[in-house]
């Protein structure tokens, strides 16, 4: 029932709800437009692997790129608004219920903006060419992510449980004059001895990591959680939470040792975030409620230390974040699911994997300061996609009126309906 009412949400409602949405956004951009500020060159070394028009210095990198140089960042892009936000401060509409009437993994569904007016770190203007590791980068949102990096000319170290290498290729063919900047590395992020492997071969291929984006994760599945086997469980937890847990500790010690450089780690966050209830998915939902309580711990311990103990002075910067790719269109997402889930809340919510991957990663590339919540699914995002489909009866481009996904022509599909990315 709870489900039905969702569904069939009413048409006031859905009204004031574009309108809010409508006020929000033109709230939000009263704001004036700005250059973008000069990019910074790396504080360290140049790296070998790097190639040279990545290396040109923060006046030749505002004045635009040159011939022979596609992937560099371009110039002149709109600078936030004053006072404005990252992440929207999303509460997905009670996301709690929203969770509990759907029964899906709703990644960040309520990710709150973690920021308490902190400043910025002096040291933290953006890179030109920036080093990034992103975790489970071998398919999904991970792999869209390592996309978008690339293609906007940054380094990027792809790391996965399984073998990196045909995603790597792919990168590389798609990007013919990038292969200087993109790397692979096997990693199960659950083992102390692996993680620290993979630190030796970040330190080796791109040598200074800006941003750390711990996106590997597992459900388990979608059913009862008394079948669920006991392994199942300890591994949802070992790589949800142990795996993030191992990964920010390797890279804060790795980032605080980069002379001149404020290094960004990114905890993915997913259903239960806020503690609502996640029927189907109970170990899932218990690993990500903790996320944003280690973040918020790790923020307040960057900036104000711990109680008895001489604030650490390091030769580089850590700031922690937490990041929400929201609904995606993924082997996570579509697993298990049923058509009723499918047409509500996927077909509403839902995206693609490169959809949110060009939302996030600018959003990413642009913060500053510490505690931030970088969300795709912002409430003014939600509140125009319920006007879209409860309002003016837009359709999904997506899923079908029968739950099915609709299949691009020329696309490939996997038997669960999720597009192959390469």
């Amino acid at each position: 029932m709870a489900r039905q009412g969702l569904s069939n949400a009413p048409k006031g409602l859905a009204l004031f709800a574009f309108g809010v949405s409508a006020w929000r956004s033109a709230k939000s951009h009263s704001g004036t437009t700005a250059p973008e500020c000069g990019e910074t060159a790396f504080a360290a070394v140049q790296h070998p692997h790097r190639p040279q028009w990545a290396r040109q210095p923060a006046a030749a990198a505002a004045a635009g790129p040159g011939p022979g140089a596609p992937f560099t960042p371009a110039a002149g892009r709109r600078a936030p608004a004053a006072g404005g936000h990252l992440a929207g401060g999303a509460t997905l509409l009670g996301s709690a219920a929203l969770f509990a009437a759907c029964g899906a993994p709703l990644a960040g569904a309520g990710a709150r903006r973690r920021g308490r007016g902190r400043s910025a770190v002096a040291m933290g203007a953006r890179p030109v060419c920036a080093g990034v590791v992103i975790t489970g980068a071998a398919g999904g949102v991970g792999y869209a992510y390592a996309d978008e990096f690339v293609r906007r000319g940054h380094q990027v170290v792809i790391c996965d449980v399984k073998d990196p290498s045909a995603a790597v290729e792919a990168l590389k063919q798609k990007y013919p004059d990038a292969k200087g900047l993109i790397f692979g590395t096997a990693c199960d992020v659950s083992s102390i001895e692996s993680v620290g492997k993979l630190v030796e071969f970040v330190k080796e291929t791109i040598g200074v990591v800006h941003y750390w984006i711990n996106n590997a994760g597992i459900n388990g599945g979608r059913r009862r959680f008394t079948e669920l086997t006991p392994e199942t469980v300890e591994s949802v937890v070992k790589i949800n939470l142990g795996g993030i847990l191992i990964c920010t500790h390797a890279a804060m010690r790795m980032m605080e040792q980069q002379a001149g450089v404020t290094g960004h780690i990114f905890n993915t966050v997913g259903s239960g975030v806020k503690g609502g209830g996640t029927p189907g998915y109970v170990a899932y939902g218990a690993t990500k409620r903790g996320l944003p309580q280690m973040t918020d711990s790790l923020v307040r311990e960057l900036d104000e230390g711990v109680q008895g103990y001489d604030k650490a002075e390091t030769p580089g910067k850590v700031c922690a974040h937490t990041l929400s790719p929201g609904m995606v269109f993924t082997d996570l997402l579509l697993n298990d699911s049923t058509p009723e889930l499918r047409k509500f809340p996927f077909g509403v919510l839902a995206a693609q994997p490169e959809e949110v991957a060009a939302d996030l990663v600018p959003k990413i590339l642009d913060v500053s300061g510490n505690g931030k919540a970088v969300d795709f699914l912002t409430t003014d995002k939600i509140l125009a996609k319920f006007f879209e489909r409860f309002i003016l009866g837009k359709k999904s481009e997506y899923i079908d009126d029968e739950g099915n996904v609709i299949k691009r022509p020329g696309a490939q599909y996997q038997d669960n309906g999720v597009r192959v990315l390469y």
